[in-house]
């Protein structure tokens, strides 16, 4: 981890530009004031799936479908709604390399759980992808996220501790019986976790099938409580 000392040394030498218009960026961020502000930014969501709800509910406010279906998970964080420019930057991130994006994502992330006052867990577990599309893609943006994000908050990373087996099909494209099939049995846990309140991460929550598959793994292991991290949340 860079020293804050090493990072204010390299924003000097090379500044921050936001990576959407291309202004000066804030120290340690590649986005300008005006573009972070106009984000959309998830400010009012059900705090166990974090769907968006109206400006006019009570904070805390738990959505119909958690009420009657409670997912594996406690708590759901997404920072943004996925809503424009947030699908291009996570597309960027996920299938054109732009590392650079996720770090950005990461940091944003992370910023958003600190401004919300969320709990910290004893550890951020990336999502995991099979094998198969890890050595095509040549790595898990959901990892690169996740790094990113535990330097801010400093909380260590566990990729090892969940990994997928099963099911190489996306879930773009499929209902919500069918994403929840689709994940069925994907996910495994190689051993026994000694943590007792985790936090998943991934990019996009759409359905919340595959962070309930991976909750339920993670339970099983071993943990306590598992939270779900996303950088977006889907209507």
């Amino acid at each position: 981890m860079l020293s804050q000392f090493v990072q204010g040394a390299l924003s000097r030498i090379f500044p921050p530009t936001c990576i959407l218009c291309g202004a000066p960026g804030q120290y340690g961020l590649d986005l300008c004031v005006g573009c972070l502000n106009d984000l959309p930014h998830n400010l009012h969501h059900c705090p166990r799936c974090a769907i968006p709800l109206p400006a006019d509910h009570p904070p805390g406010t738990v959505c119909g479908q958690c009420q009657r279906r409670p997912p594996p998970y406690s708590a759901c964080h997404a920072a943004f709604l996925y809503e424009a420019p947030i699908p291009a930057l996570v597309a960027g991130a996920k299938f054109r390399g732009r590392l650079n994006t996720a770090r950005l994502l990461g940091i944003c992330l992370a910023r958003s759980l600190f401004m919300r006052g969320a709990e910290m867990p004893e550890c951020i577990v990336p999502v995991p992808l099979h094998p198969k599309r890890m050595r095509g893609r040549g790595y898990n943006q959901a990892a690169e996220i996740a790094r990113a994000a535990a330097q801010e908050l400093g909380v260590p990373v566990d990729a090892n501790c969940c990994i997928r087996t099963g099911s190489l099909r996306p879930q773009e494209g499929l209902d919500k019986v069918e994403r929840r099939r689709n994940v069925r049995g994907a996910f495994v846990a190689p051993h026994r976790l000694t943590t007792r309140h985790v936090a998943m991460l991934d990019d996009v929550v759409t359905t919340g099938s595959t962070a309930a598959e991976v909750a339920r793994v993670l339970l099983k292991a071993g943990a306590e409580r598992v939270d779900l991290w996303a950088v977006s949340r889907t209507p």
